[in-house]
Parts: C-alpha cells; sequence; structure tokens
C-alpha cells in the first residue's frame, strides 16, 4: 500500500470545517506544522486562544478524516493558538487550555476534565535532565542516566523532549516508527529494557521541526497524554537546552519529581546551569543535584590528567547553592563513540569505570526520587 502523501492529508482535511467561520480548516490556514511519515501522521490546528476550550469537535474530526485515509496507520492532532497580541508571557497553562482548578488531581493536565485519567498515571516518578545551555552532554547523560536506573532494576522509560534536535533514537540505536493499536495511541519503542519516544521517530533524522512555540507545547502533550507508557518506575525526560517552553511546559502538565542538571565545569557553562536551577525552583520542582561533565581527560596511553574545561566548577556551585553535587563524568572517546554508535557505555563497557559512575549517579537520582513519590501535588507557577 503506498504511503499517504501530504497532498492527500490536506485534501481529505477541506472536508473539515471551523463552525464559527464557516470555511474548510485548510482554506482558513490552520493546519500547521504536518509531518508524515511510514503512515503515521501529525499536525496542529492553531485557533485563537479564547476559543482554543471549544474546538475539541473540529480537532476530532480532523483525527477522523485522516485516520480513515488508506495508508495511514496513526492521526495525531492537537490544538494550538498564539498568545494574544501585546499579551506578553504567559502566567499560566499554554493558550488555549484553562488554568488549573480547585481540587485538580495530581499529574491532571490544566484544563484536563475531572475524570479523565491523569497524563502519565502509571509512571511512579518522573525526572526531567536539563542543561541551561547546549553541547554539555546533556542527552548523553540522560541516556546514560535511564539505563543505570533499569540496571538498578527499575521500570524506566525515556521521552525525548528536545523537539528540534531529537536523538535518543540513535543514542538507543532503535530505528523505524512507532506502532499503534487504535490509531490514536502510540506503543513506545524499546532497546535495552528501556522504553523511549521521540518526534526522531516521527520526522526524517535531516528534516527540521520549524515549528512555534505552541505546536512544541502541544507535540510535548502528545508524547504524554497519546504514548501508551504502561506503567513505569520512573520516567526520564530529556529536556531542551535552555529555559523556554518546554520545561515551563512539562513543569506545569505533570508533577515532576525533580530535575538533574547537567553542566561542564567551566564559568560560561555555570552561568546558564545556575539559571536553570533558578527556573526548576521558581516552579517548585525538586533540583536533586548537578552533574558535572567533561570533568577531566585521562590520556587513555600514558595516563595523564588533563582538566581541558576547568575541573571542580559544578561541586563549588553546588555547595554555594545549597544542592547536591551528584558526581562527575570524565571527557573520554569512549562516551562519545558508544554514544555515536547506538551503544551507550551504561550497556557496552558496564565494568568501565566511566559507566560505574553513571550507575552511581542513578541510584542516588532514584533514592531521591523515590522519597518524592506521591510528595509533590503538582508545581506552583510563579511568573515575575
Amino acid at each position: 500500500m503506498a504511503e499517504v502523501t501530504e497532498q492527500q492529508v490536506l485534501d481529505a482535511l477541506k472536508d473539515v470545517a471551523d463552525p464559527d467561520r464557516q470555511q474548510d480548516v485548510v482554506s482558513l490556514g490552520m493546519v500547521t506544522g504536518l509531518q508524515t511519515k511510514g503512515g503515521h501522521v501529525a499536525f496542529a490546528i492553531e485557533v485563537d486562544a479564547d476559543r482554543g476550550p471549544h474546538m475539541e469537535p473540529v480537532r476530532r474530526a480532523a483525527e477522523k478524516a485522516v485516520h480513515d485515509l488508506p495508508g495511514v496507520i496513526s492521526a495525531t492532532v492537537v490544538l494550538t493558538a498564539e498568545r494574544p497580541a501585546g499579551g506578553g508571557a504567559a502566567s499560566g497553562p499554554p493558550p488555549g487550555a484553562p488554568g488549573p482548578g480547585p481540587g485538580q488531581a495530581p499529574g491532571q493536565a490544566p484544563g484536563q476534565a475531572p475524570g479523565q485519567a491523569p497524563l502519565l498515571a502509571g509512571v511512579g516518578a518522573v525526572i526531567a535532565v536539563a542543561s541551561g545551555k547546549g553541547g554539555v552532554g546533556k542527552s548523553t547523560t540522560a541516556v546514560n542516566l535511564a539505563l543505570g536506573l533499569a540496571a538498578g532494576g527499575h521500570a524506566v522509560g525515556i521521552m525525548d523532549a528536545d523537539i528540534y534536535g531529537p536523538s535518543i533514537p540513535r543514542m538507543l540505536n532503535v530505528k523505524g516508527q512507532p506502532a499503534s493499536v487504535d490509531g490514536r495511541t502510540l506503543e513506545p519503542m524499546e532497546n535495552y529494557g528501556v522504553k523511549c519516544m521521540s518526534m526522531g521517530f516521527l520526522v526524517e533524522e535531516d528534516t527540521p521541526t520549524i515549528w512555534r512555540g505552541p505546536m512544541v507545547i502541544s507535540a510535548l502533550e502528545m508524547m504524554m497524554r497519546d504514548v501508551n507508557w504502561g506503567a513505569l518506575d520512573v520516567l526520564v525526560v530529556d529536556l531542551p537546552p535552555g529555559t523556554g517552553d518546554a520545561q515551563l511546559s512539562m513543569s506545569q502538565r505533570v508533577p515532576l519529581a525533580g530535575a538533574v542538571i547537567v553542566s561542564t565545569p567551566q564559568d560560561i557553562a555555570l552561568i546558564d546551569a545556575r539559571k536553570g536551577l533558578n527556573m526548576f525552583r521558581k516552579v517548585d520542582v525538586p533540583v536533586f543535584g548537578i552533574i558535572e561533565n567533561m570533568s577531566y581527560f585521562e590520556c587513555p596511553k600514558c595516563g595523564e590528567r588533563s582538566e581541558i574545561f576547568s575541573h571542580g566548577g559544578a561541586r563549588l556551585d553546588a555547595e554555594r547553592l545549597g544542592m547536591d553535587f551528584l558526581g562527575e563524568i570524565p571527557l573520554d572517546i569512549a562516551i562519545r563513540e558508544t554514544s555515536d554508535s547506538g551503544h551507550p557505555i551504561v550497556i557496552s563497557q558496564p565494568d568501565s569505570t566511566q559507566a560505574k559512575a553513571y550507575r552511581a549517579i542513578a541510584e542516588s537520582v532514584w533514592e531521591k526520587a523515590a522519597a518524592s513519590i506521591g510528595a509533590n501535588a503538582g508545581p506552583r507557577i510563579v511568573v515575575q
């Protein structure tokens, strides 16, 4: 069977009308971010923020119209909205979603109707792995942390929240597209005993994801709401660098058990790491601690140690800011090679010094996560 094309999807959506504007959603330019791959179709319907809560019937109609096309395995449709002009930063949920109300259940998404299953209901602890800037080895750390947790006997998943630069599929050596039994809920991919989901499974590796902030937020919610994660002890979330929409959305949508900050030891990286720490503190998410990555380099031939990016800066910052120092990971070619090849060092070289360091950090993180399970009733968003 031939794979469905973007034009076929758009033709099907011409039968879906906006009831208020009396035209189809394609002619009105409401369809954005259309992606098709291997029978999986994903796109957003852009609506005015004040109409968002009332457009669910249109979203469902669009989803059904696309799912009924020959060759479509799954159709994922999300509503998204821009901030009102001149509105400034949002102080609550993303535009189009009502804020949390009194008595809202832990894990219940803002605007979610009472009685609906909360997001990630089967997950014991959600742990965010974050960095203030890119290039510090955050994704490599997230993957090896997840594998270290799995090595400890825990049921683990990893969610790739870096929509623009998804790297988890390559690092876990997972290829192909996720399956769907009902055409709406995706089954997570899996390797090395860890479940995973990433936008990298739904778009070609070299295809840029040209999405605005609200669409990124909707994609994150899709990966939490429309993926059958099942029962997990812990879900590791690999956040993109910085302190933007993805970080705020995760803090709002689910009760994070805690966050782990990854930094290299030099001052310029630590400045941004402190920004990440302070962001999580502002939204009442516990920070489990900081990891110093690329902490030092030990020559494999002569054994001489070189501190290329300085050393110990993250430990000093942890002491100064009153948070735990989780450990240091060396700058080592084996970590880079095993990550690039899809055979992370915790799996491929479990007896190495580097793998033992990751597992020690994973054990410490699990102790903190286990203590926080059930204690976090959801963050309070504070915008200054």
